[in-house]
């Protein structure tokens, strides 16, 4: 039991991984109010690494479609096609492996509360912990010049059963509106 009461600390620090982490970067030169329609860059959607079981054209629609009703939402339209948009939109769906190490250590003790405790010896247990990080990643260029002007990602560890298809287009449709919360920006 006293074991089981050391791991607490870990399970913590693991729900503490579980929140998004997101980071943001754009160019402060440049008037956001300007861009008023967008376009898709292509390719689109790219992903690390090329994996089948990451790549698949129902991630890339549910992606899609996520940053399209996100961009929307903050009055940037979808250019008609064979009109030239403000700025290009590229996603990227990034997969890292990681691993940590957790060590906890405790000390045995006999007897009890009436005659006093003895020492023992003091075990030490280290565990590693192998998870997988998705980022997703929303860049925009100026279609003008083609440079990048705003920069965003979230990053979150992934869970094992990634749930049902309304379950992943919601978690994508969250991610994105974390990623653009703060776009444009001020």
């Amino acid at each position: 039991m006293f074991r089981s009461l050391l791991m607490l600390p870990l399970l913590l620090i693991l729900a503490a991984c579980q929140s998004t982490q997101v980071q943001r970067d754009f160019d402060p030169e440049r008037d956001f109010s300007a861009y008023r329609t967008w376009s898709w860059k292509e390719p689109a959607l790219q992903y690390l690494p090329d994996d089948p079981r990451i790549k698949s054209d129902l991630t890339e629609e549910r992606i899609r479609s996520a940053v399209s009703e996100q961009l929307d939402q903050r009055g940037l339209r979808q250019a008609q096609s064979g009109a030239q948009p403000d700025l290009l939109v590229q996603t990227w769906f990034l997969v890292d492996e990681r691993s940590q190490q957790y060590t906890t250590s405790s000390i045995g003790a006999w007897g009890g509360p009436w005659h006093g405790f003895w020492g023992g010896p003091t075990i030490t247990d280290t565990r590693t912990i192998h998870y997988q990080v998705g980022t997703l990643q929303l860049d925009m260029y100026d279609a003008d010049d083609g440079k990048l002007v705003w920069r965003g990602s979230a990053e979150q560890v992934l869970r094992d059963d990634p749930g049902s298809p309304q379950e992943r287009a919601g978690m994508f449709r969250e991610t994105v509106n974390k990623v653009l919360s703060q776009y444009p920006p001020r």
